[in-house]
């Protein structure tokens, strides 16, 4: 069979690898980037998309994983995961370029079913071929760097999604300027665009060497109840799948709530995902060496509440319809989740990783991911059908000031359709939270330990981590700033 696996790998066959692979993420990423989120639904609000079928195009990539059994019965049948990836990702790749030159044929009249039928076999394929492609490199990548060697990883890619986000975003804002009527080709032709870039990154794949695998010979329903019997894996996969269906109710809509609802174009929304990027490519090496020092988990519980806290900020824009101070408090936003995410993300994918035993990595992840994409896929679907529900809601917190020279009002809190939903999301947040103690990790190190080393070592670089200094030092300065108006309240009161 064509990419046949070998019993060893060379330490340059996997330094080659390694090397490889960082190339084929820069070249995903540029797929990723010109068929992104934003302008995938962008590209659906043009024609003409509802909340619920933008809650179903958000809902697609995770709920396609629950066929990665499909995944691991190929692997199971031909011991070959790099073919099954690379096989796999030809077929996820080409209903791209279709997707991209349905316009040129059907038009603006193009229908959003059709859309959403292209993806569908986009992220299918691509599903498939994630739980391959995740036990090949668990194999690859030597244990003791996988949060190092990802993270590099991670940041070289999002440093290309910045620059290229930047050219497409002012592209796209010049042409909507000066020719509205080719928008939509535009898009178009940024997917015909992903669809190569795709396919150039499975060229890539395809030259990376796998060792081979061995696969318990038994039943495969009997092989996917085991991780489920497996009682700190079972806790992850709690966690895990609460933590995204919390997230992933509101994620989806932030984009659709600056278009629609605040009417921010591309030109101020990319340079505002670009600020999350640029945050997550300057901490996302320290989440990884820490993590690799210490634990995930220990990472996660950093992390999450200032993804918790992002999400209850969301709440409060629009109050006022100042443009400046909108975009000021989303710029901070943006900063402090694509932080806070860069951490979470790369600890939920290690742990499940650490926690997979080596030869049936495949079956582990692939469980985690299918039981995750049920509650993942289910999230934005309900949360478009509440963001319908609350559309004709609204709550207003009014504070008024009233004296002889002076009437003022000032709006505390304005929740409506979006809003609403935002709320909700950040309260299961909180609630998915509660589970993340029950998971038990080998390494674990406290929270509080961390956070002194971490703090410890940032102040001898703090150049370099000013951000994740003040990401880490947010709740002690609070406190410290609580506690000198309390001592000061205290001293008014004896002066008296």
């Amino acid at each position: 069979m064509i990419f046949t696996p070998k019993e060893t790998l060379t330490e340059e066959e996997v330094k080659n690898g390694l090397n490889t692979v960082l190339k084929e993420g820069m070249t995903t990423e540029a797929m990723v980037t010109l068929a992104g989120g934003t302008f995938m639904v962008a590209f659906a609000i043009l024609l003409g998309a509802s909340n619920f079928q933008i809650g179903l195009l958000a809902s697609l990539p995770t709920f396609t994983n629950i066929f990665q059994l499909v995944s691991v019965f190929l692997i199971r049948r031909y011991n070959n995961r790099r073919a099954v990836s690379v096989i796999c990702c030809i077929l996820a790749r080409i209903p791209m370029v279709l997707l991209g030159a349905m316009p040129f044929f059907l038009g603006a009249d193009a229908p959003v079913s059709l859309l959403l039928f292209f993806l569908f076999f986009y992220y299918l394929f691509g599903s498939i071929a994630g739980p391959s492609w995740n036990a090949w490199m668990k194999d690859l990548v030597p244990g003791d760097m996988l949060g190092t060697f990802f993270s590099k990883r991670s940041r070289y890619a999002q440093t290309l999604n910045v620059v290229l986000s930047i050219i497409l975003a002012i592209s796209i804002d010049y042409l909507r300027r000066h020719a509205p009527q080719y928008e939509l080709y535009v898009y178009a032709t940024m997917f015909m665009m992903a669809g190569v870039a795709g396919l150039a990154a499975v060229a890539l794949l395809a030259r990376v060497p796998e060792p081979r695998s061995y696969l318990p010979n038994e039943n495969i329903l009997k092989m996917f109840i085991k991780p489920l019997r497996d009682n700190n894996f079972q806790r992850l996969l709690v966690f895990n799948s609460l933590w995204l269906f919390a997230v992933n109710i509101a994620t989806p809509f932030f984009t659709v709530y600056m278009l629609k609802t605040l009417g921010l174009t591309l030109a101020y929304i990319i340079p505002l995902t670009i600020l999350s990027q640029l945050s997550s490519i300057l901490t996302i090496g320290y989440w990884g060496k820490f993590a690799d020092r210490y634990s995930n988990k220990t990472i996660i519980s950093i992390c999450a509440p200032l993804y918790v806290a992002c999400v209850i900020a969301w709440c409060f824009v629009g109050i006022y319809t100042n443009l400046i101070s909108n975009l000021a408090l989303l710029a901070v936003i943006h900063i402090v989740s694509g932080s806070s995410n860069a951490g979470t993300n790369l600890a939920l994918t290690n742990i499940g990783l650490k926690l997979a035993p080596s030869r049936e990595a495949i079956v582990y992840l692939s469980v985690k991911n299918i039981v995750t994409s049920v509650f993942s896929s289910l999230a934005p679907l309900i949360g478009g059908y509440l963001a319908d529900y609350y559309t004709l809601r609204q709550l207003r917190v009014i504070a008024e000031w009233s004296g002889p020279t002076l009437q003022k009002s000032f709006r505390l809190l304005l929740l409506h359709e979006w809003n609403f939903l935002f709320l909700i999301g950040a309260a299961l947040t909180v609630v998915a939270l509660q589970f993340l103690p029950r998971v038990r990790e080998a390494g674990e190190v406290h929270k509080s330990v961390v956070k002194r080393i971490m703090r410890t070592s940032l102040k001898s670089n703090l150049r370099d981590y000013f951000v994740i200094d003040v990401l880490i030092n947010w709740h002690s300065s609070l406190n410290n700033m609580l506690k000198i108006n309390r001592v000061g309240s205290d001293d008014a009161r004896r002066d008296e």
